[in-house]
């Protein structure tokens, strides 16, 4: 029986996906696997018995992935889940910044008692004006699964659509509007663009990226969508840019003290996956990942372990190993497979950073006395007999 710990409320349609094989239980310390959202894992003393952690979203900054892989725990995420409930928020981002809809409707809170508001308001619109989308100039920065909506969408709304994104895939690529213009460098995006919003995980290249030298080649008046990560953007340059009119509105859904009192700064509290279905579909994600991994000890979508898969076994044993990515690991563990008169009917093995993982099909049963030779191995952290 897998003891399954939910760290945060789980939907309801992922958690139905789990067997009579599977056991909830409300002791993180019995746990076999975890399911998390947003719960802080960090300070967390990780069990033994813990084998793998799945984030029911995308972003996985609040669990200790270094720490995890060191202990063999695999961490999955659910990416493109909550794309669809993120790239809708963009777009009504860029309504809010184009139209003054949030000053309009303040307007006519502050002004419910006047019984001859249908006539004021008449005078008064004038002053929310804004601008529509088509034909302004989107720049997308980042084409992953949101980025790609987000560009798909901009080109539904009649905006002429720039994305950027170094490691854009070919399969990523054919998901992508034919007129969307694909640019080698986001500085041609703050050159060109009216809109530019970024969608893009949080790395040394990527933190602070609109700063003050970003913002001082963009257009005067272009407005910044934030709805991927907090530090991409510099909160000192942007007030500055704000300030000065450079920047028209920054839209964030990620407010901090500082922007958060921020004059031009629409923000919402991180929203962008609060939807029923976002959090539907990525309990869905999460649970299926667990059980391909639990079950057949294949790896999709994982954080700190490399993807690895031999689909169902339809041999007599699978096992798993996560280990040090180090010189003559395979040579090693085949040996002791050897050495215990066992035959390799298949197997993979994939490296991602300091750590890989194998999965081992067998046509002999895979023992107690075979798994502890394989754990004896120097460099192998965890060691599972999976059939």
């Amino acid at each position: 029986m897998t003891k399954v710990n939910c760290l945060n409320p789980i939907s309801n349609l992922g958690l139905d996906r789990l067997n009579d094989n599977y056991e909830i239980t409300e002791n993180f310390a019995d746990a076999d696997v975890a399911l998390v959202r947003s719960a802080a894992m960090h300070d967390l003393e990780l069990p033994d018995s813990l084998l793998a952690v799945a984030r029911a979203g995308a972003g996985v900054n609040n669990i200790p992935l270094d720490k995890c892989a060191e202990k063999g725990i695999v961490v999955f995420n659910t990416p493109g889940a909550n794309a669809n409930g993120v790239k809708e928020l963009v777009i009504c981002g860029m309504l809010l910044a184009s139209r003054d809809i949030i000053g309009g409707n303040k307007w006519v809170a502050d002004n419910k008692s006047d019984e001859n508001i249908n006539k004021s308001m008449e005078k008064a619109k004038k002053n929310f004006a804004g601008n529509e989308l088509k034909g302004k100039k989107l720049g997308v920065i980042g084409l992953g699964a949101i980025g790609r909506l987000v560009a798909n969408a901009g080109v539904s709304l009649g905006m002429e659509v720039y994305g950027t994104d170094p490691y854009l895939t070919v399969q990523g690529a054919l998901s992508i509007k034919r007129t969307v213009h694909i640019v080698k460098t986001r500085e041609e995006i703050f050159k060109e663009c009216d809109f530019i919003t970024v969608h893009t995980p949080l790395l040394d290249d990527t933190k602070e990226m609109i700063n003050k030298d970003s913002i001082a080649i963009m257009k005067d008046g272009v407005v910044i969508l934030n709805f991927a990560r907090d530090l991409l953007v510099c909160d000192a340059d942007i007030e500055e840019a704000l300030k000065s009119g450079k920047v028209k509105k920054y839209v964030t859904d990620f407010p901090n003290f500082k922007t958060a009192n921020m004059e031009g700064v629409i923000a919402t509290p991180h929203l962008g996956a609060s939807t029923a279905e976002s959090e539907d579909n990525c309990a869905i994600m999460a649970v299926d990942e667990i059980r391909d991994f639990v079950e057949n000890g294949n790896i999709v979508n994982s954080v700190n372990y490399p993807a690895a898969t031999l689909g169902v076994c339809d041999k007599v044993s699978r096992i798993t190993v996560c280990h040090k990515n180090i010189p003559n690991m395979i040579s090693q563990l085949s040996t002791a497979i050897a050495s215990e008169g066992v035959n390799v009917a298949d197997m993979v093995d994939k490296s991602r950073g300091d750590f890989a993982y194998a999965i081992i099909d067998l046509d002999h049963e895979a023992t107690d006395a075979l798994a502890d030779k394989i754990n004896a191995i120097d460099g192998v952290i965890k060691v599972r007999i999976v059939k």
